[in-house]
């Protein structure tokens, strides 16, 4: 007694190996073999009464489905190979049959066979990916994967499977995502499907932070670049892969180092700013009772005598002047400086500069000379700092100058170069001293940096000066620069914003 079809279509469903899938001409799906839910994971409950192609069909081949429905439809048969998505996000190829039926009520109907072939592609792929490109990968010095759109190695070369521990052609069809640690591998599979809709290169090094997984279970930190290849009508993803083991154990080693040098500096900075009491008290006393005895109010002093208190009272001030700057370099570096914003006359300050040293530069034999605007010039500044630093700069001009003469400039609204916007008011120290050679000019501005040491009879300091002047500038918000020529003098410039 023969089977009646529709008995003989049920049956087909319920125990044919491949997935055998019963739609209607929208996608609907009515019947899904058992087959169906061993392949894509879906089960009957769950795919019956909704779209075949939005569940199963990559975005970017809905356009193929429905040609090949629309087909099917028109002739009554149809076969292709095309790319499906498994419940879990996967993809896989299948080998398509289809056959029109035709319901009770002589409405059309899709029966299809979808047949896994996802393990013949990639043999075939690889056979072509060995022949093409073999002897090319191996000769690159980092592990090369290539991979389908299914997220199935086509061919690694002998680098990569050295790097994942695994024997000669043993990568070969597994899943890409097997050589990440577990806790990658959802997300992985997400963005490997994305990148096909989407293939675009990615330098190596540009992507996130990732780990490899080697096939005894043992982790370790790779780096990843992506190329997508096209090939026989088809894009693969070429993966290079590089073990970044060494590179990552320096890394740890030097952020550790840094944090034990950034304590040490705290510290260091913290001593410097808590000893300036004592520091500075033994010291203050040791140049006041010299300075007493060098008066003679305790009794008169031979020749001898009062030489060798001078030479400790210069010491004393230069050992005072080298601490007060170390504590003041430390407070800025630690953020611990106080700085007090308000209005400043720029011209007064510097009248005031002009009393306290035009009479040094002129017991030298120097012409010192002050030169101001015709109109008052007040910017929001320290002005302790801001003296501080005028002083240091006009100090040195002196210093460094036996002959000639030294000049101290304001002038307000200076226009720089396009990229610093905005005027700028410029305070300047002008000397006909002995210069500074271009190669010296680079470390000017560094700490204990003393240019011109070489030189008979170069006057001594402390090599902090300049460092503290442009630190204290960087803090009101501008710098110092300079221009100058061996034995043809320099020109110091603080610039500052004036507004």
């Amino acid at each position: 007694m023969p089977i009646p079809e529709d008995e003989l279509l049920r049956l087909m469903l319920g125990h044919a190996p491949d997935a055998l899938i019963l739609i209607r001409p929208d996608g609907e799906v009515l019947r899904w073999a058992q087959g169906a839910e061993a392949i894509y994971g879906h089960t009957s409950a769950e795919v019956c009464g909704q779209r075949f192609e939005a569940l199963m069909v990559p975005p970017d081949l809905h356009a193929d489905h429905a040609g090949h429905l629309a087909s099917v439809l028109a002739t009554g048969t149809g076969a292709w190979e095309s790319v499906r998505q498994r419940r879990n996000g996967s993809l896989l190829y299948v080998d398509v049959s289809a056959r029109r039926l035709l319901d009770g009520e002589g409405q059309p109907l899709i029966v299809a066979a979808e047949k896994d072939v996802t393990a013949l592609r990639v043999q075939r792929d690889a056979q072509l990916m060995e022949e093409r490109y073999r002897e090319l990968l191996d000769s690159t010095p980092d592990g090369i994967v290539m991979a389908n759109p299914t997220g199935h190695i086509v061919i690694a070369n002998t680098q990569a499977e050295q790097l994942f521990g695994y024997a000669p052609g043993e990568l070969r069809g597994r899943v890409v995502d097997e050589l990440l640690p577990p806790r990658y591998r959802q997300a992985h599979v997400g963005h490997r499907s994305n990148y096909f809709l989407q293939p675009r290169k990615r330098s190596m090094g540009s992507g996130l932070d990732l780990a490899g997984l080697r096939k005894d279970g043992s982790e370790f930190p790779v780096e990843i670049s992506l190329s997508p290849l096209r090939a026989e009508g088809h894009t693969y993803v070429m993966s290079a892969i590089r073990n970044i083991s060494e590179r990552k154990r320096f890394e740890q080693a030097l952020q550790e180092k840094n944090q034990e040098l950034a304590l040490a500096n705290q510290a260091k900075d913290r001593f410097l700013a808590g000893m300036s009491h004592e520091l500075r008290t033994p010291l203050n006393a040791i140049i006041g009772f010299t300075g007493t005895l060098l008066m003679k109010l305790p009794g008169p002093l031979n020749e001898e005598q009062e030489q060798q208190l001078r030479t400790v009272q210069a010491g004393g001030r230069h050992l005072l002047a080298l601490i007060n700057d170390l504590l003041d370099v430390a407070k800025i570096e630690a953020g611990k400086v106080q700085l007090h914003f308000e209005p400043v006359d720029c011209g007064a300050l510097l009248r005031e500069i002009d009393a306290t040293l035009a009479p040094q530069a002129r017991a030298k034999g120097l012409d010192f000379s002050l030169h101001l605007p015709g109109k008052a010039v007040v910017l929001e500044s320290d002005s302790r700092a801001l003296k501080q630093i005028v002083l240091n700069l006009v100090g040195n001009a002196i210093k460094f100058t036996e002959h000639g003469s030294v000049q101290l400039t304001l002038a307000p609204g200076r226009n720089l170069s396009a990229g610093d916007g905005g005027a700028w008011v410029e305070i300047r120290v002008d000397d006909s001293g002995i210069g500074i050679a271009p190669a010296d000019q680079a470390k000017l501005f560094g700490a204990f940096a003393r240019v011109n040491q070489s030189r008979p009879g170069a006057p001594e300091g402390t090599g902090l000066g300049l460092h503290l002047s442009q630190r204290l500038a960087e803090v009101l918000g501008g710098r110092i620069v300079v221009q100058s020529e061996s034995d043809r003098g320099s020109s110091f410039s603080l610039l500052l914003p004036e507004a």
